[in-house]
């Protein structure tokens, strides 16, 4: 079972939780950061070889949580352009294709191997969907898709991935092919989300910023570091707020809290 509740209040940490995080001082090397930052493609590559299509389930969740994908149409079979901004291997792709047969989507992804598994899905089809490899902190998207031409953005559980520096550059890029009045739909892990609470001191990158065994990254985002990343890049914020879940294993008598941030921020 488990229960979800949103809102503005980020989630209260235990005394226990609280002095681990505060223990948690000692940061990884300069030299192994910018290490794993040089290696960042190679790790994630690393991460598809190893896991091929299995590691994520299909996320059949997205039209029921984001309910703009219905709601930004003007009419109800209005075909839609999205862009998938980090599409892994299409675990929110395909099943997102296959619920609207209105859509059009690009995808693009850091991996190029995540990016052969896409388009060796049964379900990829070029009429429907274009494809490509894109470091979004520096490929220009505009050299795969037309200007001001999509209705959505989809960004999830991509930004976490990538250096907190860098993560302007993901979205001013995003703003080029984004419609004026459209937006970006967001969902990520949240701060203190039990992912956090469980990385070793020896993983710690910078505040909210860690490594896991594998070489890939994850940034966990406050409410109010996300909203100002996005309104530098010019974007509007039409909602911000933490999704607190419990997932509750009753047989091992298990409560695991997850946290993640869950927004929408649209181009003026």
């Amino acid at each position: 079972g488990a229960f979800q509740k949103k809102g503005h209040s980020a989630r209260v940490l235990s005394p226990e939780e609280a002095e681990k995080l505060a223990k948690d001082q000692v940061l990884v090397s300069e030299f192994k950061q910018l290490k794993l930052e040089k290696e960042a493609q190679k790790n994630w590559d690393l991460f598809y070889k190893r896991n091929s299509t299995n590691f994520f389930k299909d996320r059949h969740w997205t039209t029921r949580e984001f309910e703009e994908l219905k709601a930004c149409r003007e009419f109800a079979d209005q075909k839609l352009t999205i862009l998938e901004a980090g599409c892994g291997v299409g675990n929110c792709l395909f099943p997102l294709l296959e619920e609207d047969l209105n859509i059009f989507a690009y995808a693009c992804d850091f991996s190029p191997r995540a990016v052969e598994y896409v388009k060796k899905n049964a379900l990829y089809s070029t009429e429907r969907c274009k494809v490509f490899q894109c470091d979004l902190t520096k490929d220009d998207l505009l050299d795969n898709i037309p200007a001001d031409s999509v209705d959505v953005v989809t960004l999830i559980f991509v930004l976490s991935a990538i250096h907190p520096d860098k993560m302007h550059l993901v979205l001013r890029n995003i703003y080029k092919v984004l419609k004026p009045g459209k937006c970006v739909l967001f969902r990520d892990y949240g701060l203190y989300d039990h992912a956090m609470l469980r990385f070793k001191s020896s993983n710690k990158l910078g505040e909210n910023f860690y490594v896991r065994q594998d070489g890939t990254r994850s940034y966990f985002f406050t409410e109010e570091f996300l909203s100002q990343l996005f309104k530098a890049e010019g974007y509007e914020e039409v909602v911000n707020e933490y999704v607190q879940r419990e997932t509750v294993n009753r047989k091992e008598d298990l409560r695991v809290p997850r946290v993640f941030l869950q927004s929408k921020f649209q181009k003026p």
